[in-house]
């Protein structure tokens, strides 16, 4: 079997998976598990043998005409060079542990069949727009996955929050897919084709005509897929659906493919060194912004979620300085984290029956609770802290080095403005990544409080994969020399003053966070039953009291509950409540956007009712009068009749005569 049909076999099995699903999700109950791994496991199987044909050589190129269309072709097109066959091994990978791990965790969820299928799908959609060759086809698998994050996130229909976060990511994500289209037609337009390759020698020849207005049109829709600034509110929200979703979505689909996209078509972005600077600008208010946010949730999927958007703020960075390779390698590395640290707190969830950090800080023993996702999430904090040698280290450094090596001209891949913008964001996001994790290790994990409570153990389907996980998450970053010709080893290896540095900061971040951690606990007082004491500074969206309560009583006559002033509250301090909500930006497009529009529709409510109604009401009540006025005229009596026929006889004959006199 060739390479061509190997690769085509990949999406393929995933889409048949959600297809059979589907159909008889339903009716053959017992097929659905089987139906949901065995798709993404073959699929991974293939991906793996795909990449290992491929080597790292040569770009495995094949087309075939998809339909005529008298002007710019589209091609059913394969492109799969080194790094596209890394990334659909990476999505396997991870698709596969989510539907293993999805077995235990929704066993009891009457609407696990259509979940699954969907999954599949989504798995599907993602490996067609990495192997893709054809911008056009990219594009289906590109809004494939749209409406399956869309249905996936509202998964628990049943709540306001999963509706109004899956209605949310669907038209947040749709807001740039509009430019994003736009874009792809002018650059079809310009080179003849959509496809890649001959994209990418019309952009070497020269022969794009506007690179700054088509580059910036792409960025809005990478904007909105993969959550950067200023369209990456949607992602927090989505956390409303299932936690192996939000694995998924983070680490290997969705917000990944945006990433990709530039990856793919590089050379579109640095023919305009504006564009470049803008990507780095947003790269670098992602980074830290996110970051900060992070450090003040108390959702611990929600710390998760602004972890992803700096993270891919990280490979956005390293890709605004021309650095394709480091940007793909932190691409790989977190999609193995951010998925363990996504399912590990699925498991943390399930055990202390609380998405809440404030409540998990009041449980002592959570982490005997869960060996598994103890030990399992403390590799994966650690990597993406980028303490070495945890993968997270390389990965984040080369995306460090490649920003020194620009900002002090050693490469001349984008402007120099680029470099130093992503390297002094990058080198602060650093301190704050620590910190949050740190944050969220201690909160989780070392809570002062009455015994955890006992929901029973995990099943061995979710604790089974956060092992598989762990293992990339500890070694890929010490692998990626050994990768033939997949990554250039010496451009990935990490620059010596960025390593230092960056490392020094992330311990300093930890060390701090730690001690803020221990100021905290050492307030700790002792409550009565139910009671809770609440920082006087408190917002909302910090301690849930109501929950707290109901945990405190839970656990027995007394409780010992630290004052909600975590170290986050005081690293921040009245940055703080700011941080939580994400500096406001949902209020302030809401002002910009959302109260226009719904002044606009009030208007034309108003103008269709009052105005519009109005004049549609007389054209109606004209002929009814008119009506109404022949009908009293109906009496049925004859003389009345003959007399109105005589009366009117008479007035022609003496209007005649008048003419007549007149002429």
């Amino acid at each position: 079997m060739t390479t061509t049909t190997l690769a085509v076999l990949v999406p393929l099995f995933p889409f048949l998976g959600a297809a059979v699903g589907l159909l008889l999700g339903r009716t053959a109950p017992g097929f659905v598990r089987p139906l949901a791994v065995l798709p993404s496991l073959t699929s991974l199987v293939l991906a793996v043998l795909v990449a290992v044909r491929q080597g790292g050589g040569p770009a495995i190129d094949s087309h075939t005409e998809l339909t005529p269309t008298g002007s710019v072709p589209i091609e059913l097109a394969l492109h799969i060079d080194g790094f596209a066959a890394l990334v659909a091994v990476l999505v396997g990978v991870v698709a596969s542990c989510v539907q293993i791990y999805s077995t235990g965790y929704l066993r009891d969820d009457p609407r696990y069949p259509s979940y699954a299928a969907l999954v599949s799908l989504f798995t599907s959609a993602m490996l067609l727009v990495v192997y893709s060759g054809d911008l056009m086809v990219l594009l289906v698998g590109w809004e494939i996955m749209g409406i399956c994050s869309y249905f996936l996130v509202g998964h628990y229909w049943e709540t306001p929050e999963a509706r109004a976060a899956s209605i949310k990511a669907f038209l947040v994500t749709k807001l740039g897919d509009v430019p994003f289209l736009i874009g792809l037609f002018a650059l079809a337009t310009d080179a003849g084709s959509f496809r890649i390759t001959t994209v990418l020698g019309t952009v070497a020849s020269g022969g794009l005509h506007h690179p700054t207005l088509v580059a910036l049109l792409l960025l809005a829709g990478v904007a909105g897929k993969s959550a950067q600034f200023p369209l990456h509110t949607w992602l927090p929200d989505a956390m409303a659906g299932p936690t192996p979703v939000s694995a998924l979505i983070h680490a290997a689909t969705m917000v990944a493919a945006g990433v990709y996209f530039i990856a793919r078509l590089l050379p579109v972005f640095q023919a305009s060194s504006a564009a470049m600077v803008v990507l780095a600008v947003m790269a670098a208010v992602t980074m830290a912004g996110s970051a900060l946010a992070a450090l003040a949730q108390d959702d611990i999927k929600r710390v998760l979620a602004y972890s992803t958007i700096g993270q891919l703020g990280y490979m956005t960075g390293a890709l605004a300085v021309g650095d394709r390779d480091a940007a793909v390698f932190h691409l790989m590395a977190h999609g193995a984290f951010k998925a363990l640290l996504f399912l590990a707190a699925g498991v943390i969830i399930h055990a202390s029956g609380t998405n809440s950090l404030a409540v998990m800080s009041r449980m002592k023993g959570l982490r005997d609770r869960v060996p598994d996702a103890y030990w399992t999430m403390t590799v994966a904090l650690l990597a993406l802290a980028a303490i070495p040698p945890f993968s997270g280290f390389f990965s984040k450094e080369a995306v460090l080095g490649a920003a020194e090596n620009v900002a002090t001209g050693h490469t001349e891949h984008a402007p120099g403005a680029a470099g130093w913008i992503v390297l002094v964001s990058g080198l602060i996001t650093a301190v704050l990544t620590a910190a949050y994790a740190t944050r969220l290790w201690l909160l989780a994990f070392r809570g002062q409080g009455a015994e955890a409570p006992d929901h029973g153990r995990q099943p061995l389907s979710m604790t089974a994969v956060l092992w598989v996980l762990a293992v990339p998450s500890l070694v890929f970053g010490l692998a990626y020399g050994t990768l033939p010709d997949w990554f250039d080893g010496r451009a990935l290896t990490p620059v010596l003053t960025t390593s230092v540095l960056g490392t020094g900061l992330a311990l300093v971040g930890g060390l701090v966070t730690y001690g803020a951690w221990r100021h905290t606990t050492a307030m700790a007082v002792r409550v009565p039953l139910g009671a809770v004491v609440a920082h006087p500074d408190a917002d909302a969206g910090t301690v849930e009291a109501e929950a707290i309560a109901l945990h405190a009583s839970a656990f027995g006559d007394v409780a010992y509950a630290p004052d909600p002033a975590d170290p986050g509250r005081l690293l921040l301090g009245p940055l703080h409540r700011h941080a939580a909500v994400g500096f406001h930006l949902d209020a302030v497009y809401s002002a910009l956007f959302v109260r226009p529009v719904q002044a606009g529709a009030s208007l034309v409510r108003f103008l269709d009712r009052e105005v519009v109604d109005t004049y549609v009401r007389g054209a109606a009540a004209l002929p009814r009068w008119l009506g109404a006025a022949v009908r009293r005229a109906q009496t049925g009596n004859v003389q009345t009749y003959v007399s109105a026929l005589l009366a009117g006889t008479v007035v022609l004959v003496v209007a005649a005569l008048l003419v007549a006199t007149g002429a």
